[in-house]
């Protein structure tokens, strides 16, 4: 049952080809699905983005959790599938909790801040533009793999972020 101490929440992080979606392409959407004793964890690649496949993968989340998703990750979304994810559920964006914490940077650097591990140190999102095209130039079966473990990386430690911030 779903209460609202326990509502069913999300975890969610993009991947692009640019900071601007008017120039770039979503190449992966990661949502961790955390509805208490249920969890799953879906990647939308490539062509199998779109609005429909999005909103079904998030169609029961009441709160969506991000790391500076709400001046990046769901505005691109906007931009691109032509859906505002606000509309469909609340948006806590971390990055805030985070500065309330004086923790800043990105993602990685708040990681590091904290003390969370990461496996795939290294990567970042330039990195991660040219893990998409050499898998869509050169059908590089490995980096898209690579790719798709940065991104449930990311996607994970937002869970583990907001423990740590008990938020």
């Amino acid at each position: 049952m779903v209460t609202e101490l326990h509502p069913h929440c999300a975890y969610l992080d993009i991947e692009t080809t640019s900071l601007s979606p008017s120039d770039g392409e979503l190449t992966v959407v990661g949502i961790y699905l955390d509805r208490g004793k249920i969890e799953s964890f879906i990647q939308l690649v490539g062509e199998e983005i779109s609005a429909p496949r999005l909103l079904e993968a998030l169609e029961e989340v009441q709160v969506l959790y991000t790391y500076n998703g709400g001046r990046f990750d769901l505005p691109y979304i906007q931009a691109k599938l032509g859906i505002d994810l606000t509309k469909h559920c609340l948006h806590h964006d971390l990055m805030y909790d985070c500065w309330r914490k004086n923790l800043y940077g990105g993602l990685k650097e708040v990681e590091r801040q904290l003390g969370i591990e990461r496996k795939s140190a290294g990567i970042d999102g330039y990195m991660a533009v040219r893990l998409w095209l050499n898998y869509k130039l050169y059908d590089d079966e490995k980096a898209l793999l690579t790719l798709l473990g940065y991104n449930r990386e990311d996607v994970l430690n937002l869970k583990v972020l907001r423990q740590k911030l008990k938020v």
